[in-house]
């Protein structure tokens, strides 16, 4: 079993491993800038798991910032039948999608 670990951000936990690409709520940092995430809430080295409570002490997650872009469009749309009711509202998600090179505990 591979490593792994549990990183929190932007109000929302991920579980991540090495050469993991995944997309999280923008940040503001550049493409091709290395950032740390020492909100590790859970660790694995593919036999033993730690947890923290609620962080595990020297544990950081090093990732490389893909892009930043806007995710696809979500329409929200409420009707009240034979009201003449209709709302529509659209909205599109910033984003940041990162490479997650290490991780250490």
């Amino acid at each position: 079993m591979e490593a792994y670990a549990v990183i929190e951000t932007g109000g929302k936990q991920y579980r991540v491993e090495k050469d993991t690409v995944l997309s999280v709520e923008r940040l503001n940092e550049e493409a091709g800038r290395t950032i740390e995430f020492d909100q590790v809430l859970a660790v694995s080295d593919g036999s033993e798991l730690t947890v923290g409570t609620p962080v595990v002490n020297g544990a950081k997650v090093i990732a490389t910032v893909v892009e930043n872009y806007r995710g696809e469009k979500v329409v929200a749309f409420k009707k009240k039948r034979r009201q003449g009711y209709r709302r529509k509202i659209g909205h599109r998600q910033e984003l940041t999608k990162l490479k997650i090179e290490s991780i250490s505990a």
